[in-house]
């Protein structure tokens, strides 16, 4: 039953790495460059519900919400005011990286001014009994992250396959410029994207708010997870980062029954880097060739 155990643990693991992955991704296809301060963005998020309510007192179930739709309209001011404005200035990928990890950097470093080093947690639960069956101990907050990351996704999914919206995500992601000439507005798609992205990233930061410690760099970990799983299950493709997720998740977790747990943040690395070197596409993903 051990190995059950670890198993549940991956899942619950898994469930909001592919938020953070799902988010990144969506990003990514449609601007074709990695927002690394994506995850810096699920923390500011964190903060957010802890600010209004904690410190303000507003009720959770509002300070979610709003923490959604802000981290959201975080992502479109740091699209529209510096990714754009270096786009204008026909900035390469790798300057956009830098920028992203600048970001990254920043947003961390004012939520340490902000809020400092001491790790904050939202206090909504108490410690809560786990419900055992079949040898599994898990607390039903977990059951909800399971549940609630599964729905969400697969309404994300449905949203990206079927909606109008979704589907001029898709050309924009497939060629810019191609959809361009067919009168679609790339660079208003790219600001959706950006918006859902990183509202996805402000509903990955309430339930990791809730389960986990509240800390200003967490970010950093949660990008380095995410874009592993994104990597794993194939960059461009949704379902694929989904997968690469849960994966990631359940290595990290299976692997520590016969490493020390200090070897689980070594395990993201080492798997990103066998995904890198044998199959870079990913598992679900396009070989594309070189680029």
């Amino acid at each position: 039953m051990l190995y059950a155990q670890f198993i549940v643990n991956g899942l619950i693991t898994g469930a909001y790495i592919s938020l953070v992955a799902a988010g990144f991704l969506l990003i990514y296809a449609t601007n074709k460059f990695a927002h690394f301060a994506h995850g810096s963005v699920v923390a500011a998020g964190a903060y957010i519900v802890y600010t209004l309510f904690n410190i303000l007192g507003f009720n959770f179930y509002i300070s979610a919400a709003l923490a959604v739709v802000l981290t959201g309209c975080l992502g479109v001011v740091l699209f529209k005011f510096i990714y754009t404005r270096l786009q204008e200035r026909k900035a390469s990928s790798a300057i956009l990286l830098i920028a992203s990890l600048a970001l990254m950097i920043l947003i961390d470093n004012v939520l340490l001014a902000l809020f400092g080093p001491n790790v904050r947690t939202f206090g909504l639960l108490s410690a809560q009994k786990g419900l055992a069956f079949w040898g599994i101990s898990i607390t039903p907050l977990q059951i909800i992250i399971i549940v609630s990351s599964a729905f969400l996704l697969l309404a994300v999914w449905l949203f990206v396959r079927y909606s109008k919206l979704g589907k001029l995500m898709r050309a924009v992601a497939d060629n810019p410029e191609l959809a361009g000439t067919t009168g679609i507005n790339a660079k208003r798609i790219q600001t959706y994207s950006f918006f859902i992205g990183s509202a996805l990233a402000g509903v990955a930061a309430v339930l990791i708010g809730l389960e986990q410690n509240v800390t200003p760099h967490m970010g950093t970990n949660l990008i380095i997870k995410g874009f592993a799983g994104a990597v794993v299950g194939g960059i461009h493709s949704l379902p694929g980062a989904v997968l690469g997720s849960f994966i990631l998740g359940l290595a990290e977790n299976l692997g520590i029954i016969w490493l020390p747990s200090g070897y689980k943040e070594a395990i993201t690395f080492v798997l990103l880097l066998i995904f890198l070197i044998v199959r870079p596409q990913g598992i679900l993903g396009i070989n594309r060739g070189v680029r």
